[in-house]
């Protein structure tokens, strides 16, 4: 998503904060009194999940909707997923398939490509399942310290947990995941915590809003913790989080210039099921961290193709970068053409969300994928 914020360079405060909302829904800026002279205006693009829900298409295969209970420090988490199945005869392999991570996170962004890859004949039945992940979708969203480590061991509990919904794959998981779900399954499979039998990154980011734009020096990160904890205070958090991501109005616009390629895609059924869910009681954590760079698996483009580096000669990985990505997040998905480690690489329509605007197109490379390496 993109977020449009002004911030002068200074040091801040907490004492010096002036927060200061224009009109009801559409213009928020976060001043800091002690913050230099001269404003930098920010359009941060990041690799929101902006995933296509109610405007899902029409279901010929019924779809097994259920929660899996993750423990996290003794709390329980219901965590939301999807099942998409065809009965036959032929042997089944399983894929897991996580939504980006952003504010609007949700298993809909995957629910097309899964639906039609199932149904594709050949010599094995695929069963795609589709996880929210926690503090996002339909899942619950307790008021957690979220982080990339978070994020890390809710993905490796959920592939290595024996009652976990994708519990029978042993090895025979493929691991499918855009934006900073790719990055985080490959940083876990670098360090031998998921041993899938491949994993498919569609348009790979690893640097959230914040610091893509900024980077991550000391002081920026001084900013970045401020911003957070304003973000999750019980009152001015709500408000900013209202103004700044939880609009109608702002969400149109992210999903018109950047995180879809083609605005006429963009419907009002779309941007109101989106809407809907940053209504969600619990709504503002994860985006909280997100844009501040706390869910980042690496921190720079060298920490990126290194891990990507240590899959070479171990596990298969398909890389989706997309021809219509913003200009940042198209500069670490080039970085990853012909660099070790990568199987395949291939550029398919879109910008950040390619598997739900352009669905049969990802769900082509990825079926040519599976197929490959079966």
């Amino acid at each position: 998503m993109e977020f449009s914020a002004t911030i002068h360079k200074s040091t801040l405060t907490m004492s010096s904060l002036i927060i200061s909302c224009k009109s009801t829904r559409s213009t928020f800026s976060v001043t800091a009194s002690a913050l230099s002279e001269k404003p930098l205006r920010i359009r941060a693009s990041t690799s929101l999940d902006f995933s296509n829900l109610s405007v899902a298409v029409k279901q010929s295969t019924p779809i097994k909707c259920n929660n899996w209970e993750w423990r996290f420090r003794d709390n329980p988490i219901n965590i939301f997923f999807e099942e998409h199945v065809r009965e036959g005869p032929q042997p089944c392999k399983n894929i897991l398939m996580i939504p980006t991570i952003s504010d609007v996170s949700t298993v809909e962004e995957w629910r097309s490509v899964a639906k039609d890859l199932i149904q594709r004949d050949g010599s094995i039945n695929w069963r795609a399942t589709i996880v929210d992940w926690p503090g996002l979708g339909y899942s619950d969203r307790p008021q957690l310290d979220y982080n990339a480590d978070v994020m890390e061991k809710f993905l490796v509990d959920l592939v290595n947990s024996p009652n976990s919904p994708v519990s029978c794959s042993e090895n025979n998981l493929v691991i499918v995941g855009g934006g900073h779900a790719a990055t985080i399954t490959i940083r876990a499979a670098k360090k031998g915590l998921v041993k899938p039998s491949a994993i498919v990154a569609v348009a790979p980011t690893w640097a959230g809003p914040l610091p893509i734009v900024f980077g991550r020096d000391s002081n920026m990160e001084m900013r970045y913790g401020l911003l957070r904890r304003t973000l999750r205070a019980p009152a001015v958090g709500w408000m900013m989080y209202n103004v700044l991501v939880s609009n109608e109005n702002a969400i149109q616009s992210q999903y018109k210039s950047h995180v879809y390629a083609d605005p006429a895609n963009v419907t009002p059924d779309l941007i109101q099921s989106r809407y809907a869910l940053t209504k969600r009681k619990g709504a503002r954590y994860v985006p909280a961290a997100f844009l501040t760079g706390l869910l980042d698996p690496v921190n720079s483009r060298d920490e990126f193709l290194d891990i990507f580096a240590a899959m070479d000669g171990k596990i298969p990985v398909l890389v989706l970068s997309t021809s219509g990505s913003p200009k940042r997040s198209k500069a670490e998905m080039e970085a990853l053409r012909g660099a070790k480690g990568i199987q395949k690489f291939v550029e398919v329509p879109g910008a950040l969300l390619p598997q739900e605007e352009y669905p049969m197109t990802v769900a082509d490379e990825l079926f040519e994928f599976l197929v490959e390496i079966s």
